[in-house]
């Protein structure tokens, strides 16, 4: 049996007694680890930004030794080349910590108190915020997207 695609999917129902509130909190804790999310991306980039750089500084050092700057070279190679950004580490060990630590604790404290509340369902606030901006009955703002793609 198809669902209707004017209703909300169950899954983005809140369970029967959930209060406003509750789903108002939820929305800006889901708000909060989505920026979180932003921000574990951003570090990523900085990871991947920062090896081309290092490896880029690698050729520039190769180009000023066959250009005959060799104490500029040694420089550079000594002080720069291969060097750990933050005291003992280079980016993906600050990758690793961060994903360790900070990142899965937020994850699953989020999934924990959607488990807690509402039965692990996700995006309750922003389905309930689809719900009251979407014009109803018309086509292209049914609630769900269809079981076969049109």
């Amino acid at each position: 049996m198809e669902h209707d695609r004017e209703k909300p999917s169950p899954d983005h129902v809140a369970p029967p007694g959930t209060s406003e509130g509750t789903i108002k909190a939820l929305g800006k804790l889901s708000e909060a680890f989505e920026i979180i999310e932003e921000a574990r991306g951003n570090l990523y980039r900085f990871h991947r930004l920062t090896g081309r750089a290092d490896l880029a500084l690698g050729e520039a050092v190769d180009l000023f030794k066959e250009a005959g700057h060799e104490e500029i070279a040694q420089e550079l190679q000594d002080s720069l080349v291969g060097r750990n950004v933050l005291e003992g580490r280079w980016t993906f060990q600050i990758m690793e910590e961060y994903d360790d630590g900070y990142y899965n604790d937020f994850k699953s404290l989020e999934q924990g108190v959607r488990e807690q509340l509402v039965q692990g369902r996700r995006h309750l606030f922003e389905a309930q915020m689809k719900e009251e901006r979407r014009t109803h009955g018309r086509r292209h703002h049914e609630a769900t997207a269809p079981k076969e793609p049109t």
